[in-house]
């Protein structure tokens, strides 16, 4: 059998494929029997039932695609791309069962994903990361059987290509793992542009045909690891991936971290930490729920009242407004906010402060959970890609870091993204004026005793 029969990616006859998804983003998916039994599991399903961007649907209503779609759209980036580095030289060694193995990774990538979005697993222990969720249902169970059956691939392998630990991965893998992880992921070549779509946003635009055919395999020489293969772009791909970077940091200036998705956000994140810490909630339970079953779970009666009044809220559009916003260019304060990212036991030692301070100042009660700091996720911005040239420029080489190619570094995005991340003090609406006039004389002392 052919790894194209399996994977739907070649000019075959169509009788390998047993049925066509049409898409908002490409128009048709081909698909083969051994996809259409993956996305038939009961965990697969789930995606369908959890929205790709969470609560942006509450400022952009299009914007209520899920991860079952975005993981088909991955997996037909992933067989485009893998078909055109196996019409190449230097792709000539990637194996049939490879190639399955890298498709059938690209279509899993999410399985293990939290409903809406990643806030929940910011809380940390006892919450276990999706990729470890993810591993877990890939290596057991029907996908497990699914895979070693019709796809003819090892499920500890798949899960390896998405979540394994680099250093145990084999060379194949490891170069094909770059199609999942990295700058040049189909992951982030399929969301942008489905994201701005939805949103119906002029950001997001990237020209991925011509990137896909601009990939190509080299080897990198490394100081401590000598040679090693890599995912890498010829020439014509120096522009789209440029557009691709730029997509990415306009994506998440205009939509990921706009205040009203933010605030969102944070409310979910604390009332899910105020449920685990009441243990109404256990951490294992929380991967069976989509976004609705979980929304409503968190607001039945056998919940804390912060969870209860929290999710209340959420579903009846009572969104906390932002009252202050604290850039980076307000250094120590800035700084000492965004650590409590990595510590959210003392970000929520905090909010409690900031609510009996504010409840003092006020001369009466005020609900625990009326103010909130949200704090984004810090992102990576590393473009780790190197440019192969037929007949460079002079003064080029033929094989180049494209940081070298484009004369921009990682610290150039670093220092973009540090520059429009904004922490923000939200707040019931009724506190919004008072907090926004007093913030200082309440955030201060709150801070002294929680770092």
């Amino acid at each position: 059998m052919e790894y194209r029969d399996v994977i739907g990616t070649s000019s075959a006859p169509q009788e390998s494929y047993t049925s066509v998804i049409r898409d908002g983003l490409y128009d048709r998916i081909p698909m083969t029997a051994p996809a259409i039994a993956l996305i038939s599991t009961l965990p697969f399903l789930r995606l369908d039932r959890i929205q790709q961007l969470g609560f942006v649907s509450r400022v952009w209503p299009g914007a209520k695609h899920t991860r079952y779609e975005h993981s088909l759209g991955v997996m037909h980036l992933t067989r485009l791309a893998v078909e055109h580095l196996c019409s190449t030289h230097e792709g000539a060694w990637i194996t049939p069962e490879d190639a399955r193995t890298v498709v059938a990774a690209a279509l899993l990538h999410d399985i293990g994903h939290y409903p809406f979005s990643h806030a929940i697993e910011e809380i940390g222990a006892p919450v276990a990361t999706h990729e470890a969720v993810g591993q877990a249902i890939i290596e057991r169970g029907e996908i497990a059987e699914i895979l070693r059956r019709d796809w003819l691939v090892d499920p500890a392998r798949v899960a390896g290509i998405i979540h394994g630990d680099p250093l145990s991965r084999t060379e194949a893998d490891l170069v094909l793992g770059g199609l999942l992880s990295g700058t040049l992921d189909m992951d982030k070549l399929d969301y942008l542009p489905r994201d701005a779509r939805t949103c119906n946003v002029p950001y997001g635009g990237v020209d991925t045909a011509r990137l896909i055919e601009s990939l190509t395999i080299v080897g990198v020489d490394l100081p401590r690891t000598g040679t090693v293969q890599r995912i890498a772009i010829t020439e014509k791909g120096i522009s789209p991936l440029h557009s691709l970077i730029n997509a990415r940091q306009e994506m998440f200036d205009n939509v990921y971290w706009h205040h009203t998705n933010r605030a969102c956000m944070v409310m979910l994140l604390r009332a899910i930490q105020d449920a685990l810490l009441a243990d109404a909630i256990s951490p294992g339970s929380l991967t069976g729920h989509d976004d609705a079953s979980l929304l409503a779970f968190m607001r039945s009666v056998d919940m804390p009242a912060a969870t209860r009044r929290l999710a209340d809220a959420l579903a009846g559009r009572r969104i906390h407004k932002r009252a202050v916003e604290i850039s980076a260019r307000a250094e120590s304060l800035y700084s000492r906010l965004a650590q409590l990212w990595y510590d959210q036991r003392a970000r929520r030692e905090v909010e409690l402060r900031l609510v009996a301070a504010l409840s003092n100042r006020l001369g009466e009660p005020v609900e625990d959970t009326a103010i909130l700091i949200d704090i984004p996720k810090p992102e990576k911005w590393k473009t780790d890609v190197w440019v192969s040239f037929s007949q460079p420029p002079v003064g080029m080489q033929p094989l180049m870091h494209w940081q070298d190619v484009v004369g921009l570094g990682d610290e150039d995005f670093k220092r973009y993204e540090e520059h429009r991340r904004m922490i923000r003090i939200v707040t019931e609406e009724r506190y919004r004026h008072v907090l926004a006039e007093t913030w200082e004389s309440l955030l201060y002392p709150a801070l002294g005793g929680a770092l």
